[in-house]
C-alpha cells in the first residue's frame, strides 16, 4: 500500500522593500514599510519558524515590517497560555458572558461607538489587508506533483496580477489590523442567598446540608470531566472542557482558572446557549461549506457597521481571499492535535445562529491568531476579549495531546500606539527581539519602550542572530520549473545579477527556511 503523499514544499515570491506608505497606525503618510511574499503553498513548520522572525499572513501574502525604518515598530507577542490567570478585566468579560447565557441580563450601553474607543481591551482597527485594492485571485491552482505545467500558469496570473504598483498598492493598505472585540465594563453578577423566614430555617445543630442545585452542578461538572478524558476533537466539535495541569493537584485555595470560568455550568432554565466549534477553512471542510454564507453574512455586516464599509465593499472574493484563503498545508500526524495543523475557523453559535468567527492558525508549536470578525448586535458582550480568552483555553486543550504546542501568538504589539498595547495585558507574555530573534519576558521590554520606539531587546550585546545566512550555496531556488541550490541557479542565471535581493530575502527568512523553501525566479 502507497504511503500518504506529503504536504507540498513552501514556494514563495519575494518581494523587497516597497517605498514608504501611509501607516494605517499613526496615518503617518510616508511612515511606514515592509517585505513581503506571496506564498504559492506553505508548511506548517516553515511559517512557524517564518512568524518567530516577524513575519505573519494576511490570506497568502506574508509580510514582516522593517522594523527600525517603520514609524510605528510591530513587535510579535505570544500569550504563555499554560501560566495564564484571567486578570480582573478579563473575569468581568467572563462573568458578563455567563450572565447573559445563564439569566439573560446584559447592559448595552452606548453602542454607537466603534470597539476601537475602548481604552481597556481593543485595538486600533483598519482591516489593512481588507481594504486593499489589490485584486488577486483567490482561487490559484494547488501545486502538484508536475510543477512544469503549475509553475508556467502561476507566472502568467503573477505577470497579470502581481505587478510592482499592485504590490506597492497592496502595501499601502496593510498596517492596522486586528480587533479583539469590545472591551466594555460589565456589572457584577449577583447571587445573594434569601434570608429564610421564621420557624423555617436551617437546624444549627446539624452540618449544613448542600443545595441541590450545587450537587447537580458538581455532577454535571464530573461528568465533563470523564467525557474530555475520551472525547476526540473532529471537524465541527463543539469545544470540550479541558483537564489541565497541574495534574493531581488539589484546587483548593487555588485561584479559578480560566476553565473554571468558561465551562461554568449554567442552569438547566439557561436563556441562552453557547457553542464553539472548529471548522477547517483551508482546505475547506464540509461543515467550513455549509455555513460559508452565514459566515460571510457576519463579516459583511461586521465591515458595515464597525468599520463603516459600503455594502458594495465586503465582496465575497475579497472575505475569502483574505479570511478563508490560506497557503498553509493541511496536516494531521499521528502525534499531532486531533483537528490537525493548518487554518481553521472557530465559529461561535448562539442558540443555533454565528455570532462571531475567529480566524486560526494551529501550528507546532502555537495557535497563532489571524483575526476575528462579529455580530455588531452583540457588540455588548466583549467578543473579543471573550474570543482571546477562549482561543487561549484552546490551546492548552490542544497542549494536552500536543505538548509542544503551548503558546498564543496575538499578532504585532505596537507599543506607540495606545490603542495596540492591550495586548500587553494577556500575561505572562514575551515580545520578539528584533535582532536577534530571541523572546524576551514583557515586563523587561516595557521600560526600553518607554524611551524609544525601536528596541533590541536581548541585553546581550555580543548575541547575533543565530540563523543569520553568511553563504547562500544552499538556499534552494526554483527555475524554469526546476528546483536547485542558489549556486546552480547563478551559473544559469541570464540578465543582471539578483544577488543582493536573493541575500535580503535569506537574511529575513533564516539559514533554516532558506534551505527547506523554494524561492521562486522567473
Amino acid at each position: 500500500m502507497a504511503a500518504a503523499p506529503g504536504p507540498s514544499p513552501t514556494i514563495v515570491e519575494y518581494f523587497e522593500g516597497e517605498d514608504f506608505y501611509r501607516c494605517g497606525y499613526c496615518k503617518n503618510e510616508t511612515g511606514s514599510r515592509s517585505n513581503g511574499m506571496w506564498a504559492h503553498s506553505m508548511t506548517v513548520q516553515d511559517y512557524q519558524a517564518l512568524i518567530d522572525r516577524g513575519w505573519r499572513r494576511s490570506g497568502k501574502y506574508v509580510y514582516k515590517p522593517v522594523m527600525n525604518q517603520t514609524c510605528c515598530p510591530q513587535y510579535t507577542i505570544r500569550c504563555q497560555p499554560l501560566h495564564f490567570q484571567p486578570s480582573k478585566s478579563h473575569k468581568k468579560v467572563l462573568k458578563k458572558m455567563f450572565k447573559f447565557l445563564s439569566k439573560g441580563e446584559f447592559s448595552k450601553g452606548n453602542n454607537e461607538e466603534e470597539p476601537m474607543d475602548s481604552q481597556m481591551d481593543d485595538a486600533a482597527v483598519e482591516d489593512f489587508v481588507l481594504k486593499s485594492k489589490l485584486d488577486i485571485q483567490s482561487d490559484r491552482r494547488p501545486l502538484s506533483e508536475d510543477y512544469n505545467e503549475v509553475i508556467e500558469s502561476e507566472v502568467k496570473e503573477k505577470e497579470e496580477n502581481l505587478e510592482a504598483k499592485e504590490i506597492q498598492q497592496f502595501n499601502q493598505s496593510h498596517a492596522a489590523k486586528e480587533s479583539l472585540g469590545s472591551g466594555e465594563p460589565s456589572r457584577t453578577v449577583k447571587g445573594v442567598p434569601s434570608t429564610p423566614k421564621p420557624g423555617k430555617g436551617a437546624d444549627l445543630s446539624k452540618p449544613p446540608c448542600r443545595k441541590a442545585k450545587d450537587i447537580r452542578k458538581e455532577r454535571k461538572r464530573q461528568k465533563l470531566i470523564l467525557k474530555s478524558q475520551t472525547d476526540k476533537l473532529e471537524d465541527f466539535q463543539t469545544e470540550r472542557e479541558p483537564q489541565l495541569l497541574p495534574s493531581g493537584k488539589s484546587k483548593l485555595n487555588q485561584p479559578k482558572s480560566i476553565e473554571d470560568f468558561i465551562f461554568d455550568t449554567l442552569p438547566e432554565d439557561a436563556a441562552h446557549q453557547l457553542k464553539v466549534r472548529v471548522v477547517r477553512s483551508s482546505p475547506p471542510s464540509s461543515q467550513f461549506k455549509a455555513t460559508f454564507q452565514e459566515s460571510y453574512q457576519v463579516y459583511k455586516r461586521y465591515q458595515m457597521v464597525i468599520h463603516k464599509d459600503p455594502p458594495d465593499k465586503p465582496t465575497v472574493s475579497q472575505f475569502t481571499r483574505f479570511l478563508c484563503s490560506s497557503p498553509l498545508e493541511a496536516e494531521t500526524p499521528p502525534n499531532g492535535p486531533d483537528c490537525g495543523y493548518g487554518s481553521f475557523h472557530q465559529q461561535y453559535w448562539l442558540d443555533g445562529k454565528i455570532i462571531a468567527v475567529g480566524v486560526i492558525d494551529v501550528l507546532p508549536y502555537c495557535v497563532s491568531s489571524v483575526y476575528l470578525y462579529y455580530d455588531p448586535d452583540y457588540s455588548f458582550l466583549s467578543l473579543g476579549v471573550y474570543s482571546a480568552l477562549r482561543e487561549i483555553a484552546f490551546t492548552r486543550q490542544l497542549h494536552e495531546k500536543t505538548s509542544q504546542l503551548s503558546y498564543y501568538y496575538m499578532g504585532f504589539y505596537i507599543h506607540s500606539c495606545p490603542k495596540m498595547k492591550y495586548k500587553g495585558q494577556y500575561r505572562p507574555s514575551d515580545l520578539l527581539c528584533p535582532e536577534t530573534y530571541v523572546w524576551v519576558p514583557i515586563e523587561q521590554c516595557l521600560p526600553a519602550l518607554e524611551n524609544s520606539k525601536y528596541c533590541r531587546f536581548n541585553q546581550d550585546t555580543k548575541a547575533v542572530d543565530e540563523e543569520r545566512v553568511n553563504e547562500l550555496d544552499r538556499l534552494r531556488v526554483l527555475y524554469k520549473r526546476t528546483i536547485m541550490p542558489y549556486n546552480i541557479y547563478k551559473k544559469r542565471q541570464k540578465g543582471p545579477s539578483d544577488e543582493a535581493i536573493v541575500q535580503q530575502y535569506a537574511d529575513l527568512v533564516g539559514q533554516t527556511c532558506s534551505e527547506r523553501m523554494l524561492l521562486f525566479r522567473s
